[in-house]
């Protein structure tokens, strides 16, 4: 087919829709697995250490994000040399069959050893699919949009995200509001999965008439001598860019999977027994939130249009950096202060999301942009984004076990 070139003054919906319905689908169903791990650990892994089977859930969460590279590799190859929109039909179909393998997946109780075999095979395949879809839609939004709105494009790929993040705490709020614990780590963990891989497949079938890019008709005899050795490539040509694209992700890497994943799982787990309403409470606050996430997107994306990526980013990261120490005082299970706690904090996160698509797009040209973006973002996210809430469980279960232990050993005399 005939390049999508927009018409100037023209919105291209159908692309842009088109484009970010894969990337919500992604966002999805790594949220779902983040938010319901504690529901669903005991059924895959084996229930009598219960703080066992969520440390070994986490670590098959964090297993996935190291097959990241490989799919921003593989993905991102196949783009620069053949096309955006096939990467992006292969990534979508990849986190489909995922979904639907962990939803319909057998207890630990009824196949033993092969269920959780099966979830890291399953987590392996979105790791694979995650890793393209980034990078590839990240390359085909800036390519489409015209010169001086790149950020208003871009953005559109966090509002997806945000409705599809919206979705996943309306329906963990529902979910556990009509089921409660008890059904939730029977059954109820399992319908958001089978959801994720519907709205997968009604992603793989909005994508399968997607035209490709102009830049990319363009550009795309460069990329058969550039793409032979991506990495080093990459190394070699752009080092900045490289630079850039590790230390952006970091950020919003650690950032993103404290905010939504552990902090979740650890509010739950640590007060459910004494408080019922803490998985509801958690829910309705992330929702609040991402509500005003979404709404900010959009102008935010403008706003960079106007000064710059640059401000932005340091507005971010100095928040993150000056007030998430005195705001983890309100991980508390009330309604109210995980509002709060919530509220700043994806707020803050949206002046980052809005963003880094168009700022990693714009760091390496036209020929090698799925490569460089797939390679060095997912590489990042896998270090620093797949341990965070593997090490911040470990870290509380640690500082709960010391404290136990601390204040069973004797008297308050032996302890003063």
């Amino acid at each position: 087919p005939p390049p999508a070139t927009p018409t100037p003054g023209a919105f291209p919906v159908k692309p842009i829709a088109a484009a970010t319905v894969g990337h919500a689908v992604e966002w999805f169903d790594w949220t779902i697995y983040a938010l319901f791990a504690t529901y669903f650990a005991t059924q895959i892994f084996p229930k009598e250490n219960e703080d066992l089977a969520l440390l070994l859930t986490f670590a098959t969460f964090g297993a996935a994000f190291f097959f990241r590279p490989l799919g921003g590799w593989m993905m991102g190859q196949v783009a620069d040399l053949t096309g955006r929109r096939g990467a992006m039909l292969v990534c979508v179909a990849l986190m489909a069959g995922g979904s639907f393998v962990i939803g319909a997946l057998p207890t630990y109780d009824q196949i033993g050893i092969w269920s959780p075999l099966v979830l890291v095979l399953a987590r392996i395949a979105q790791g694979i699919a995650a890793g393209g879809e980034l990078s590839n839609t990240s390359a085909y939004l800036s390519e489409v949009a015209p010169a001086g709105r790149r950020g208003r494009y871009v953005s559109f790929m966090y509002i997806g995200t945000g409705v599809a993040l919206l979705l996943a705490t309306t329906l963990g709020f529902w979910l556990t509001r009509t089921l409660g614990p008890a059904k939730m780590a029977e059954f109820g963990w399992r319908i958001p999965f089978i959801l994720g891989g519907i709205f997968a497949l009604v992603g793989l079938f909005m994508r399968k008439d997607l035209k490709e890019s102009a830049h990319f008709e363009e550009h795309k005899a460069k990329a058969i001598e550039k793409v032979k050795n991506p990495l080093l490539t990459t190394l070699r040509l752009y080092p900045r860019s490289v630079l850039h694209v590790v230390g952006t992700t970091m950020l919003f890497a650690v950032a993103y999977y404290t905010l939504i994943g552990s902090i979740n799982s650890s509010v739950v787990k640590k007060f459910a027994k004494t408080n019922p309403e803490v998985g509801q409470n958690v829910f309705m606050a992330l929702t609040i939130s991402i509500v005003i996430f979404i709404a900010l997107q959009y102008p935010l994306g403008a706003l960079s249009d106007k000064i710059g990526r640059k401000p932005m980013m340091l507005i971010f990261t100095v928040f993150y950096a000056v007030a998430m120490v005195p705001l983890s005082s309100l991980i508390k299970p009330d309604l109210l202060s995980l509002t709060i706690l919530y509220v700043f904090g994806m707020s803050a996160f949206a002046f980052a999301s809005c963003i880094l698509p168009a700022i990693m797009a714009e760091l390496f040209p036209t020929e090698v942009r799925s490569t460089g973006i797939g390679a060095w973002y997912n590489i990042t996210v896998a270090v620093f984004g797949g341990g965070a809430p593997y090490l911040i469980t470990w870290l509380n279960q640690n500082q709960m076990a010391t404290a136990s232990s601390g204040s069973s050993r004797g008297s308050p005399r032996w302890r003063r």
